[in-house]
């Protein structure tokens, strides 16, 4: 690992990722309060400079005013192992285990260090109800969620075995 002048990196023009808005100023708040972290998960770039992976932590640095940053340089790749590089490195694969995520940090927490978070108090019941039918009649809510098909069946389930109010079903598929 190499510590370089920031303005020694070169932002790629062919990285197929992007962060906007909040999510980029969530990570730009990263870079300040944890900086030691570009030194656990440091900058790769190619022999001339190009990143292959980190051009959103680069950008971040740059609003963050940091003038040097490390770097691994990646000097023995192909031009097709850059591209294999840049495009396997900004996979997302695997998913969060959000029981383990709930049980063990807290929604605050995680919210400060990036992640989106629900928060129930943000939730507008009616925006997820609509009435149907006369006020004179028996109401009728329509909910409109999309699921996979494995969780539509796990939540036709849920609603089999649940009773009770509208708000109660919604909140116990919302803590699912």
């Amino acid at each position: 690992m190499n510590i370089v002048k920031i303005s020694e990196v070169k932002l790629n023009p062919n990285n197929p990722r992007i962060i906007k808005d909040d999510n980029f100023k969530k990570l730009v708040k990263s870079v300040i309060d944890f900086p030691e972290m570009l030194h656990l998960r440091p900058i790769v770039v190619n022999k001339e400079m190009v990143i292959l992976g980190g051009n959103m932590r680069y950008k971040a640095c740059i609003e963050a005013e940091i003038k040097e940053v490390p770097v691994i340089i990646a000097k023995d790749l192909t031009p097709e192992q850059e591209n294999e590089f840049l495009i396997k490195d900004n996979i997302s694969g695997g998913e969060w285990d959000w029981d383990i995520l709930a049980n063990e940090w807290s929604n605050e927490k995680l919210a400060e260090w990036g992640m989106d978070v629900w928060d129930p108090s943000d939730v507008n019941l009616n925006d997820f109800f609509e009435e149907n039918g006369d006020a004179e009649k028996d109401q009728k809510f329509k909910i409109v969620l999309e699921y996979s098909e494995n969780d539509f069946n796990e939540i036709t389930e849920l609603l089999k075995k649940h009773s009770g109010s509208k708000e109660e079903i919604f909140f116990n598929l919302l803590s699912k």
